[in-house]
């Protein structure tokens, strides 16, 4: 495959088919986890762990596996690379496995990464399937990112709270005044859904920005 076609598998992932924005799928842990910018980044990236070898994993096996029993063939891959992942954050990131509790198992029913198992590793080859589940969970850390950030500034004042349980001896930093008294509906459900739908409208803005740009452009050839 060339480069193009990994870029733009790469652009489908992080924009164009973002499984957070776009398809809204896994909206459950993209709730609730993004209290904090640590805390969904963190999960985010654990889902790309799982995402990435599952689809590699499923893409190799692939021809070997009845048609009739993909499905639950599929969910045991995920299950097993879930339950490694859920064990080696309970064993070198323990404190942050503790605040993450029962969204890390719940990645193995976490639409987003069954969704792409069966659309795209169980067609295509291991390493192109691969790239795409780490993509599409690049899209979904980035996503998080700005959701979780932007309600914990909203909220607290604060980035990067917790940032310790990852790389111990760091800190948050307090980007409003000390004295800030915050907004509690930011951190609060009603707040996630009101921040993602403001994300999910700059997006689309975005897209129409570039698409009332193209139209002009493509419009002079045809009137020459």
């Amino acid at each position: 495959m060339s480069a193009s076609a990994y870029r733009e598998i790469a652009r489908n992932g992080v924009w164009k088919q973002n499984t957070s924005l776009v398809q809204l799928l896994g909206l459950c842990p993209l709730l609730a986890v993004s209290t904090s910018f640590v805390n969904g980044v963190s999960l985010a990236v654990a889902t790309i762990f799982v995402m990435a070898l599952a689809s590699g994993v499923v893409a190799g096996v692939r021809s070997f596996i009845p048609h009739e029993i993909r499905i639950p063939v599929f969910i045991l891959i995920i299950a097993s690379l879930v339950t490694m992942l859920d064990l080696a954050m309970n064993a070198w990131l323990h404190q942050l496995y503790l605040v993450l509790g029962i969204f890390i198992p719940l990645i193995v029913v976490n639409c987003i990464v069954l969704a792409r198992v069966e659309a795209f590793a169980a067609k295509n080859t291991p390493l192109i399937a691969a790239w795409d589940g780490a993509m599409m969970g690049v899209g979904m850390v980035a996503a998080i990112a700005v959701l979780g950030g932007l309600r914990e500034l909203i909220g607290t004042g604060q980035l990067f709270a917790g940032i310790e349980m990852v790389f111990p001896g760091a800190r948050a930093l307090q980007l409003l005044p000390a004295d800030y008294p915050g907004f509690l509906v930011a951190i609060l459900p009603p707040g996630a859904f009101i921040v993602l739908g403001f994300m999910i409208a700059g997006r689309n803005w975005l897209d129409a920005r570039a698409a009332a740009r193209v139209r002009p452009a493509r419009a002079a050839p045809a009137q020459a």
